[in-house]
């Protein structure tokens, strides 16, 4: 599953190379994204969200708020490795401070001690690295199933699963690690139940206005400020992403998230 994906991602990274005539200038693959982002939402509307459904339904809420914090933790570690990668020491440190006290008196991660102690969760990919060193403006990429991405972050996602695989850090065997994506990814869409709601209400074109949202958020995360605005036919959302998944939630994983995502998008990213 981890080869196959990682070929979708790397195939829809390739595809970056064609242009049309865009009408957000970080969006030259509209046609592309916008038939991928179709997919994506059949997908979520027929299989990821109603076994995030049935996941909220029978897993109570602490247990889910253990996987969820136990998936936070191993991405602590990766983010530990980018901020070093940025020279960032003080939140290397931190990083390294949320992943001892969290895998150690936190069982495994399932309870996040570290955050009540002030050391705030600060996620960071390899799309922030690449970004901190110069890469600060890149257009609008769908991922297959992982949804809105940036094709420098899509390069990053596929680095994660091809050569840094989180879940490598725990799980060894292939199976063991297809069972961790996929148990992270139906944990990131239940937390983001409702959120397809505000979306389809929220806008007349809701590929617009998750791609203007998701560009608004990521562009702030990087420091990166457009000189050319986009056309005026689509208008920025006077909602940001933030305010739809909220502080600690991935960006939807399908049309998303994140990535989450979010789906990190960071779901990912």
């Amino acid at each position: 599953m981890k080869q196959r994906l990682t070929v979708l991602l790397s195939a829809s990274v390739l595809l970056a190379a064609c242009a049309t005539s865009p009408s957000h200038p970080q969006d030259p693959l509209e046609p592309m994204n916008r038939a991928v982002f179709q997919f994506n939402d059949k997908a979520d509307r027929y299989v990821m969200k109603p076994v995030a459904e049935g996941y909220r339904a029978i897993t109570p809420q602490p247990v889910r708020t253990g996987v969820g914090n136990f998936f936070n933790n191993l991405q602590d570690v990766y983010s530990m490795l980018n901020h070093g990668l940025q020279l960032q020491p003080r939140k290397t440190l931190t990083d390294l401070m949320r992943v001892s006290f969290n895998s150690t008196f936190g069982l495994f991660g399932l309870i996040d001690i570290a955050t009540p102690m002030g050391l705030q969760r600060d996620p960071a990919s390899l799309g922030d690295t690449m970004a901190h060193y110069g890469w600060k403006s890149s257009n609008y990429l769908v991922l297959p199933l992982l949804g809105p991405s940036t094709v420098r972050d899509g390069l990053g996602t596929a680095a994660n699963f091809t050569v840094a695989n989180q879940h490598d850090l725990v799980f060894h065997t292939e199976s063991q690690s297809t069972a961790a994506t996929v148990l992270k990814g139906v944990s990131q869409r239940e937390q983001l139940l409702g959120v397809e709601d505000t979306l389809q209400q929220a806008a007349l074109d809701p590929y617009s206005y998750m791609r203007d949202a998701y560009l608004q958020y990521r562009n702030r995360q990087v420091g990166f400020q457009p000189t050319v605005q986009p056309d005026a036919s689509s208008p920025a959302p006077e909602e940001n992403i933030d305010d739809l998944v909220g502080p600690d939630a991935a960006v939807p994983v399908a049309s998303a998230p994140v990535a989450s995502a979010p789906v990190d998008a960071s779901a990912a990213q």
